[in-house]
This record gives structure tokens, C-alpha cells and sequence, in this order.
């Protein structure tokens, strides 16, 4: 793999003229009905709880799951964001399905984001960028790939960073730090006012600017191979950082079961557009609990209707273009 990951993740985009990701947070009491009754979910209930001693058929029915979204929304989406967060509970077998899963979408032509959010100093964060992106890529016949991009945390500083950094050049992979987050207490650590009278937020934008655009990382289409997790939760803040870091596409989350529109998801692009990724999981990977999409969706199964959720996710992001 040698493409520039910003290259290839502005002309997916393009491509299919829908600046979106949808995000795989699978929660094994939500999956369908016809994934869980395939998997005996119900019988290994323990009380109120799942049964972990059978955490294979577990973590097979995840990614029994994923497999049916990706088969959904591939033709419609170009990224698709995999939270390894909820396959860890699985342990071994849970880590398997994550990585079959990257296989399995990228085999269908999507990117994959691992979300991850990892960062530590020293030795730790040289293991963890070897373990998620650095790695040599697995032989096709193991079912397994590395993803195309990770998740990190910038707390620690460019110590942290680095490794991954390294990692995305060398094999054509990329990164998106996190700077403004979508969770509601998040202000209380990346909304301090510091001295100069802006956020922390602020402050870690400028970092990632540099240590995007450093030599060797900026692609043909003027994008890194680093981008920026940035919520617009603070529209202002979110417009701000948008100026700050030309240089870096956006991760955006919080559209659809967060809350954040899609006027406000606007204000992470460029004028041409370009620059930013707007991403959506609940609202479309459990869209056939939701009453609107089964009236339309039912009689064809649970796969049409995320498939319907993710055409809605792009004609919402659509409108808010330039381009």
C-alpha cells in the first residue's frame, strides 16, 4: 500500500459524491432478529447478562452483523468507521471478528477507520501503532487486514503521536487526532480558556496544523495523511478549527442519534466542499427499529433499511454542499 491516504480518501469521497462514514458500534442485544436468532443469541443469556464463556458465537454474530451493514451501504458510502471498542469484550475471538471485518470491507471497496483512540508514551505507544496500522499487512487467506486509519489521543503530546505518525507515511495509512470531541463533558477539559483568551481546543488544533503539514505528509490533493476528530457541538469553535487546520480533513461525529445537524456538520468543510468526513452510526446501523424505515423497508429485511438510512445520511450532507 503506497497512496497517500488523504489522496485516497478525497477521491472516495468524490466518487461517490458522499462525504460520509458510517460507524459500527454494535451492541449484541441490538442486533437483528434474524442475526440473533441465527447465532442462539437469546440461549446464552446469563440472567440479565450475556454469558461470556460462549463469547465465539458472540463475536460471530457481530460479525455476521457487520458484514450485513457493509453489504448495505458500500455502494452507497465510501468509509466506514469500526469501533474496536465493542469487540474487546469478546477477548480473543472479539479481536478476531475486528480484524475480519476490515477485511471484509475493504474487499467490498470501502476505507476503514479503526476507532481506537489509543496513545501512550515510550515503548507502549510503538506497540500500539505496530499493532493497528504499522504492522505488516496479513496474508489475504487469514481473512484479516489493517485498517486504513486509527483514532488517536493527542493528550501525551507528539511522543504519542509519532509512531502512528511514522506508521501512516511509510505504508500509505492515515490518522485523525482527537481536538474537539462530541460528548457533552468534553468542554470541561477541551473548553478551558487559556491565558491568550482561547479554548484547549484551540491550542491542540495548532499542534495537529504542524505536525500535519510536516514534510512527507501533506498528499497531491493538499490534505495529510493526519486528519482531526472535530465535533461542531461548539459551531464557533468548530469554524475556528476549520481555519486553523487547512491541511486537515475532518472526522466529524454527532450527526443523526448525537444530535448535531446538518447545518452545523457544515461548518466543518471548505467552501470548495472538501475537508471533512461527516460520520453516523446508530441512526443508520439500527435503522430498522426505527418506525419510519420500516414502513418502507420491512417486507425486505433488515439490510434495506440501513441501506435507506444511509442514502438518507448522504442526501442530508449533500444539501449543505458548495460543490
Amino acid at each position: 500500500m503506497t497512496t497517500h491516504f488523504g489522496d485516497r480518501l478525497t477521491e472516495a469521497t468524490l466518487k461517490k459524491e458522499a462525504a460520509v462514514c458510517v460507524g459500527f458500534d454494535p451492541l449484541i442485544q441490538r442486533i437483528p432478529r434474524e442475526v440473533s436468532e441465527a447465532f442462539n443469541i437469546e440461549a446464552i443469556r446469563d440472567g440479565d447478562c450475556w454469558n461470556r464463556s460462549n463469547r465465539e458465537s458472540l463475536a460471530n454474530a457481530i460479525l455476521a452483523y457487520g458484514r450485513g451493514v457493509i453489504d448495505a451501504v458500500a455502494p452507497i458510502v465510501p468509509v466506514i468507521k469500526i469501533n474496536i471498542a465493542f469487540f474487546e469484550p469478546y477477548c480473543a475471538e472479539g479481536i478476531r471478528a475486528y480484524y475480519q471485518m476490515i477485511r471484509y470491507a475493504q474487499d467490498a471497496g470501502l476505507l476503514v477507520i479503526g476507532d481506537i483512540k489509543r496513545a501512550d508514551i515510550g515503548h507502549s505507544t510503538i506497540q500500539y501503532a505496530e499493532a493497528h496500522i504499522g504492522g505488516v499487512e496479513p496474508d489475504p487467506a487469514e481473512g484479516f487486514a489493517m485498517p486504513d486509519a486509527v483514532t488517536v489521543n493527542p493528550y501525551f503530546g507528539y511522543d504519542a503521536i509519532r509512531p502512528f505518525v511514522e506508521a501512516a507515511r511509510d505504508r500509505g495509512r492515515g490518522l485523525f487526532v482527537l481536538v474537539q470531541t462530541s460528548n457533552e463533558s468534553a468542554s470541561e477539559v477541551q473548553g478551558v480558556m487559556l491565558s491568550n483568551q482561547t479554548t484547549l481546543s484551540h491550542h491542540v488544533a495548532g499542534l495537529v496544523q504542524g505536525w500535519a503539514s510536516a514534510s512527507g505528509l501533506v498528499g497531491e490533493s493538499g490534505y495529510s495523511c493526519m486528519g482531526a476528530v472535530v465535533s461542531p457541538r461548539d459551531v464557533e469553535v468548530s469554524r475556528d478549527l476549520r481555519e486553523m487546520m487547512p491541511n486537515c480533513i475532518f472526522l466529524v461525529p454527532g450527526f443523526g442519534a448525537q444530535g448535531r445537524t446538518a447545518d452545523e456538520v457544515s461548518t466543518c468543510f471548505k467552501d470548495d466542499g472538501t475537508g471533512a468526513l461527516v460520520s453516523a452510526s446508530r441512526s443508520v446501523i439500527y435503522a430498522y427499529e426505527n418506525v419510519r424505515y420500516q414502513g418502507s423497508c420491512g417486507s425486505d429485511g433488515w439490510q434495506s433499511c440501513v441501506a435507506k438510512a444511509a442514502e438518507d445520511l448522504v442526501t442530508s450532507v449533500r444539501t449543505v454542499l458548495t460543490v
